[in-house]
């Protein structure tokens, strides 16, 4: 049994049944809610995580206290949101790709070349589509606290450089269980597979899939140009990590959501403050290092292949969202 085999076991096993329940609120002393994602330790994620912790701890007078729990602890992505909708967990912030497989049109906002970068995406997500997105995120028992960035996404691979939509056919690359990321490369010829992002630096590894696409934050904090020396900077999509409340735990904190709300407010100004800082670093440090081979794309050859895709999207039956979507990210 390969290890990547085994490490799907472990996690079908871990998600199968309560996750989170297995880590009773009891056995936290010190915690009373539990913050939950799958970011690496170091990305800006997992640091605005625990400084989200820390201003809640001071904004309560000591009242409340918040564990974070990084890096899958508590099961994938799919298992935490699962958790957060039934009470099981209090928060947590999660990719777009995965939390749309509960509100379909959050992966509108990943449409091709609909951002040229992550200041014109809070623009749009400030104003009526923010409010617009919350309102849909209530009906599902989810409070949203705040838009996390996670990033103009480029694709790396273990094969060549990928300058033209030509150079992705015959490689397959793992996408999240994100439909607009799969309609994206499908529509530029790849082949895709959708893989847990803790399993992936395993899958590249042992050859299961050729690539995968992220920023390059995600690209450096989880060591995947170790394994995909190939750094192609399409910009392809930009992407939101939603940070995420129980509504079942904002009613259990209802006298609390002042400074609750507060101190996401400070978490994800600082967030999107590192994440911006962590592209900027990395995308030197790839450029200078000679073990990698780093490229740019051609922008205009990949927009025209993936434009299908957007039509595709305004005929889902959430095309009106989309829609409007669109002529916000062009006002």
């Amino acid at each position: 049994m390969s290890l990547i085999t085994t490490r799907r076991a472990v996690l079908a096993g871990v998600c199968a049944a309560p996750a989170v329940l297995a880590f009773p609120r009891g056995s936290f002393a010190a915690s009373n809610l539990t913050l939950g994602h799958n970011a690496a330790p170091g990305n800006p994620r997992q640091v605005a995580a625990e400084h989200f912790a820390k201003l809640v701890g001071e904004k309560t007078g000591g009242k409340l206290a918040v564990r974070v729990a990084g890096a899958e602890q508590l099961g994938n992505e799919q298992s935490l949101l699962t958790s957060l909708r039934t009470g099981a967990i209090d928060m947590t912030v999660n990719s777009q790709g995965s939390t749309s497989a509960l509100l379909p049109e959050l992966a509108a906002l990943g449409l091709p070349f609909l951002f040229a970068d992550s200041a014109a995406a809070f623009r749009v997500l400030e104003g009526q589509v923010g409010a617009d997105l919350g309102a849909r995120f209530e009906k599902i028992g989810m409070l949203p606290l705040g838009w996390w960035d996670n990033g103009i996404r480029n694709i790396t691979n273990s094969k060549r450089p990928i300058q033209k939509p030509e150079d992705l056919k015959g490689l397959k690359i793992r996408t999240p269980p994100d439909p607009m990321t799969i309609d994206i490369f499908r529509a530029l010829g790849a082949g895709t597979e959708q893989i847990s992002f803790g399993e992936l630096y395993i899958a590249l590894q042992q050859g299961v899939v050729d690539g995968q696409e992220n920023p390059l934050t995600n690209i450096a904090s989880s060591k995947l140009y170790e394994v995909n020396r190939f750094i192609s900077l399409s910009g392809h999509k930009w992407e939101s990590s939603p940070f995420l409340m129980s509504s079942i735990s904002a009613k259990r904190y209802a006298a609390d959501m002042v400074s609750i709300r507060a101190a996401a407010k400070e978490a994800t100004d600082l967030q999107r403050r590192l994440l911006a800082e962590s592209e900027a670093k990395f995308a030197k440090q790839f450029s200078e290092d000679p073990k990698l081979s780093v490229n740019s794309c051609d922008t205009a050859a990949f927009q025209a292949a993936s434009a299908g895709v957007v039509e595709a999207w305004k005929a889902k039956p959430f095309g009106d969202f989309v829609r409007k979507l669109v002529d916000a990210a062009k006002a």
